[in-house]
């Protein structure tokens, strides 16, 4: 378990203010590693390091990506956070369930822009989502706030707890680097069979796919067989 295996993630954060408090609750809490997705202003700017107060080395760290997906490849679990139940097939858990995550991967937590969080798109990446409880009438919270409730539990739990995991170490979780390759091929080979029909319909159903395989915690080995079984697929009798 180690702190260089947390990564928190900014979704299209719109103001340098609370990208420069998300980085001082980084730091105040030992973590390293803020990732940004397509952040509406400037990147770094004189407001971002003045409201960091000391967190200057986590801003010169941060990586900047101009998607969601390329931000992910270095992560085996993604939690995405939310102030709203999604009605989909997705494990949602609760803050007294982050000490069930294994902290020896890679992980990452992912937060949404201040003004719309995250669409259902974003959340189909994930493999758990979050609410953090807060008042039933009143849900929304400000982006650096909700990033330093998570970041204060994790390090608590980091920090104070050893975790023992029965599963082979012979067997290695795929990572989202992984699961994306795999997750390509298929689909463009659906593309070539045409079978995102109506066009219109694509989105959703790419979404659900995503869903799908994000979510089975799948080893390195079954994402090489299932990229086997979907070239073949396209191969001619």
């Amino acid at each position: 378990m180690s702190f260089k295996n947390i990564s928190f993630i900014l979704h299209k954060p719109q103001l340098s203010e609370n990208i420069g408090a998300c980085a001082r609750a980084l730091k105040n809490f030992n973590f390293q590693k803020l990732l940004l997705v397509d952040p509406k202003p400037i990147f770094p700017n004189d407001k971002i390091i003045a409201t960091s107060v000391g967190a200057k080395d986590i801003i010169k760290g941060a990586k900047v990506f101009d998607h969601l997906e390329n931000s992910l490849k270095k992560i085996d679990i993604l939690v995405a956070t939310s102030a709203r139940f999604r009605n989909k097939n997705i494990k949602h858990i609760s803050i007294s369930d982050l000490n069930k995550i294994d902290y020896s991967k890679k992980v990452g937590f992912l937060f949404g822009s201040e003004a719309s969080g995250l669409s259902n798109e974003e959340v189909s990446y994930a493999d758990y989502t979050l609410q953090i409880p807060s008042n039933k009438n009143f849900r929304s919270l400000n982006l650096s706030h909700s990033l330093i409730i998570v970041a204060q539990i994790i390090n608590s739990l980091i920090s104070n707890k050893k975790y023992k995991f029965e599963k082979s170490k012979k067997i290695k979780t795929a990572s989202k680097k992984d699961i994306q390759s795999m997750l390509s091929l298929c689909i463009n080979n659906l593309e070539q069979r045409n079978f995102f029909n109506p066009p219109e319909k694509k989105p959703i159903m790419l979404e659900n796919l995503r869903s799908i395989f994000y979510k089975m915690n799948l080893s390195e080995k079954e994402t090489r067989i299932l990229s086997s079984v979907f070239a073949g697929l396209t191969k001619k009798r």
